[in-house]
């Protein structure tokens, strides 16, 4: 993993955009503690952390990133006061429905995590927009709504665990395939780069399965400050690794 202090490094480097990381994942931090710097509500640092999100969507796709995955509320987050979840909430239902009017963008959107907990108005969008946007292949954009990685694979294991009780699988063919084909991210890759900004060094119940041999930044500049030149930071620090996957 590595450290950038954004202060100490000036200089502008660029990523040789023919060699990409397939999936690139962001853990969207700092919304709360940029607006408190700006003595500003917690949702105006949501709203400014919403507009970076949009135009990371873009930027991602338009480099040629195939899977953006984003951590957007955690199943933690409830413990918000309510305010704030309603905000995120109202930001969550915008986003739904501006998705609707830029189907020019043909980027597939899918929902990690529990939707039930969800109002039943978000719910319908969501559906609807999953349904819709099935058809692009531009990217695929993930977001981690009520999600926690725990809780993902708890749920892959009670699953699996029914399918050998029913019969239709027995203790000895669970392996590694089978629990990835019950996790949110089935038929995906696994994230190659996960990009955290804010400062925090950790995963916070993010892909915990999916993230075994994934590349960690960690960077120095809140999320609504994060920009382009820090995604192509974080791309050319992943660049300059040689990944071995527990070889040598």
């Amino acid at each position: 993993m590595a450290w950038f202090n954004l202060k100490k490094s000036k200089v502008l480097l660029r990523p040789d955009f023919e060699h990409l990381p397939a999936h690139v994942a962001f853990i969207m931090d700092g919304n709360g503690r940029w607006a408190k710097k700006r003595r500003l509500p917690r949702s105006a640092g949501h709203q400014k952390g919403a507009q970076v999100f949009r135009d990371m969507v873009r930027y991602c796709k338009d480099i040629g990133i195939k899977y953006m995955t984003v951590y957007a509320f955690s199943t933690e987050n409830w413990k918000r006061p309510q305010q704030e979840v309603d905000s995120i909430m109202d930001l969550l239902r915008s986003y739904l429905k501006d998705a609707f009017d830029h189907r020019e963008e043909e980027v597939r959107v899918k929902i990690l995590g529990d939707k039930a907990p969800l109002a039943p108005d978000i719910i319908a969008l969501i559906d609807k927009l999953e349904a819709d946007s099935a058809q692009y292949d531009k990217m695929i954009l993930n977001i981690a709504l009520n999600y926690g990685g725990r809780a993902e694979i708890m749920q892959a294991v009670q699953q699996i665990a029914g399918e050998v009780a029913a019969g239709r699988l027995t203790p000895e063919q669970v392996d590694e395939t089978v629990l990835e084909e019950h996790l949110y991210t089935a038929g995906q890759p696994d994230p190659d780069l996960i990009i955290r900004p804010s400062g925090e060094q950790r995963l916070s119940n993010f892909l915990m399965w999916q993230s075994a041999y994934s590349e960690l930044v960690f960077m120095d500049v809140l999320w609504p400050d994060f920009r382009r030149h820090h995604l192509d930071r974080a791309l050319l620090e992943y660049q300059n690794r040689n990944r071995r996957f527990g070889g040598v």
